[in-house]
């Protein structure tokens, strides 16, 4: 039985995009539902899935999982064969840092600039509390890239859960337009060429459902 993979809107869901496209570009098998957001059923249906009440979460049998980083660490325990963490022990807990780092924080980048796949690219006025969070993102790929990731052009060298947690940034800053350096540019132009985020990006485009609260910003 394939994994079943339960998320929000693709146009809309940042949590739902990070265990999706670490599967999808893993080509770990799943399967998928979405749920839509802020419609009268979606915490009943939600429910359904996740005593949270929230999207996604994970179905491998009767075992579930929620929440996006407990989901990653699930599919690494089960596909040891796959390289979803860095190999060397190091980089591995350095990867697994940052990746709490970005569950936990950047409050006020998530607050001004919230995820929308559709958006268009469009500058936004933002804080001194933003700017600050995008100058510790910024210095946090810088340092991984430097220090490991020199085999590759992802922040560990080789694509692994680490850029699947910060993949939503990537949207944020592209949509909004936020000034970054040449080098946090390159990284983001090599997550928005893989095959899976212009998989995510597609499929967000064709959903039917609307959030005007997001739309508007």
């Amino acid at each position: 039985m394939p994994l079943k993979l339960i998320l929000a809107n693709k146009a809309y869901s940042s949590w739902s995009l990070r265990p999706w496209i670490l599967l999808a570009h893993f080509k770990i098998p799943f399967e998928e539902a979405v749920i839509p957001m802020d419609e009268p059923e979606t915490r009943a249906n939600m429910l359904k899935h996740a005593p949270s009440g929230k999207c996604p979460s994970l179905h491998d049998g009767k075992t579930a999982v929620w929440e996006s980083l407990a989901i990653i660490e699930y599919v690494a325990e089960t596909h040891p064969e796959k390289a979803i963490w860095p190999r060397a022990k190091a980089a591995r807990a350095h990867a697994r840092s940052l990746a709490n780092e970005m569950h936990a924080g950047f409050g006020a980048l998530r607050q001004a600039c919230p995820t929308n796949f559709r958006r268009l690219v469009r500058a936004v006025a933002v804080s001194e509390e933003v700017r600050a969070d995008v100058a510790r993102i910024e210095e946090a790929w810088a340092h991984a890239r430097e220090t490991f990731g020199t085999g590759g052009p992802y922040l560990f060298g080789r694509f692994s859960a680490a850029d699947a947690m910060f993949a939503p940034v990537v949207n944020r800053f592209h949509v909004y337009d936020i000034p970054v350096s040449k080098p946090s540019r390159a990284y983001m132009e090599t997550i928005m060429a893989l095959p899976a985020w212009k998989a995510w990006i597609a499929a967000a485009e064709a959903e039917p459902w609307r959030i005007e609260r997001y739309d508007a910003i």
